[in-house]
């Protein structure tokens, strides 16, 4: 381990309910999933008026709320400052880890939903899920969790249960896009 401080990655900060939370940094397969994801909606929306904003991105939506979420789709530009993101994105994802869980399914979910964004990701790398909640009259609904099945649950499954599990989800904000479970876990074991 380098003891020289400039190699050091500071620790970065989140404002949750006027309580500053540390973010520990994120571990390999939380970074995978979060660039796997930043980049299928790069792709696609590439000439399209809404931007993907990764993590880094400040998002500010009261002044005991102040986020950093792994990824941020927003459709109306008057929104993005020099400083970040001053209003509700259009789509939040968070990816859990240890740390972070709590607050996910938590605080940041009620405040997401306050504040109306319409679609809200809650990604678990280990073992590959993704919750897709809707804004739906001002209330977060599940629509469903969409998960990779190891190898021995499938096997155990029969024919017709295997060609049940959905490989894939579309998002709710276009309807021309659908995200496959493989694309978003793509290479984490």
């Amino acid at each position: 381990m380098n003891d020289n401080l400039a190699y050091q990655e500071k620790w970065r900060e989140e404002l949750i309910g006027g309580k500053l939370v540390a973010m520990a940094p994120a571990a390999t397969n939380h970074n995978r999933v979060k660039l796997n994801i930043t980049g299928l909606f790069w792709m696609y929306l590439d000439g399209r008026s809404c931007e993907v904003l990764p993590d880094g991105e400040g998002l500010f939506l009261s002044e005991e709320d102040e986020y950093i979420p792994d990824v941020m789709i927003v459709c109306d530009p008057d929104k993005i400052h020099p400083d970040g993101v001053h209003g509700a994105p259009d789509l939040v994802v968070e990816i859990l880890s240890p740390g972070t869980a709590r607050y996910d399914r938590g605080r940041k979910k009620d405040i997401y939903e306050k504040n109306g964004v319409r679609e809200y990701w809650i990604v678990e790398p280990d073992s590959k899920a993704v919750e897709q909640w809707q804004l739906m009259e001002g209330r977060f609904i599940l629509q469903n969790v969409y998960s990779i099945y190891p190898e021995y649950m499938l096997a155990r499954m029969k024919a017709s249960e295997r060609a049940a599990v959905p490989a894939e989800f579309k998002c709710s904000l276009y309807d021309d896009l659908t995200f496959r479970l493989a694309d978003i876990f793509k290479r984490v074991p």
